[in-house]
């Protein structure tokens, strides 16, 4: 009878923990039921006004911190004078487009700089005559002391190397091109030239080409501003006396 009555007991309290084990795993269930209603709550709640604008105005402010780069050759580049190569003048002026040849956009001009063998070297082409395309280069140019208020006097190439100098004197610059079909490319080849100045500077091309001898255009004074990492914007043009601003 104890016998039975202990077992009686026994399965009574296997009972009550089951039961008691049934409820604690239903309230850990509703539990988690009940995060998951409340964090989706949250995630359908809209956001504060502060946290959409706040970083709007930071990518904002990001944006407009970072001049273009014309715009930071401007304010930071130096003004340099290049010379052009005689010219046809049917091909200088098209449309509305001013397209202009440098005599250090010829390969002839930089082979006989100092520097030319090293910087070959390093970026010989598959034609062993030819440098390989794409390839990045400085021409260092020397200013000239101009006299009077005329045209002044175009930089002097004195050097040309593959890497950008550390230092210059004051007087010297580092111009960056580019060799491409057969040609230097500084970025400042070709220009949009003003309605209302295409015909003066038409006119003014045409009559300078009439004053030589074979009817090319001689080569014009162009300024150009160069910052330090060698880049090159336009700045103006002489033809004859008259200076045209870009």
């Amino acid at each position: 009878m104890k016998s039975d009555s202990s077992e009686s007991s026994k399965n009574s309290e296997s009972s009550k923990n089951k039961v008691s084990s049934s409820e604690s795993d239903s309230s850990k269930k509703q539990t988690f039921r009940d995060y998951l209603k409340s964090t989706d709550k949250k995630f359908n709640e809209p956001l504060p006004f502060w946290r959409l604008f706040l970083p709007l105005m930071l990518q904002t402010g990001l944006i407009l911190s970072v001049p273009s780069q014309a715009m930071l050759t401007s304010f930071t580049g130096r003004e340099v004078i290049l010379q052009t190569l005689s010219a046809d003048p049917d091909n200088v002026l098209q449309g509305d487009t001013l397209n202009l040849d440098y005599n250090i956009s010829r390969l002839s001009s930089l082979r006989r700089l100092p520097g030319w063998e090293e910087l070959f070297r390093r970026n010989r082409g598959r034609n062993s005559r030819q440098l390989l395309s794409g390839t990045n280069l400085y021409v260092i140019l020397q200013e000239q002391q101009s006299f009077g208020r005329g045209t002044p006097r175009a930089w002097r190439p004195v050097r040309v190397t593959s890497n950008l100098p550390m230092s210059l004197p004051d007087n010297q610059v580092a111009l960056r091109g580019v060799y491409q079909n057969g040609f230097v490319n500084y970025g400042v080849e070709t220009y949009n030239v003003a309605n209302e100045q295409r015909q003066q500077l038409n006119n003014d091309i045409f009559r300078a080409a009439r004053q030589t001898r074979n009817g090319q255009l001689r080569p014009l004074a162009v300024k150009v501003k160069v910052d330090p990492q060698g880049n090159a914007i336009p700045v103006s043009l002489w033809v004859r006396d008259r200076n045209y601003r870009f």
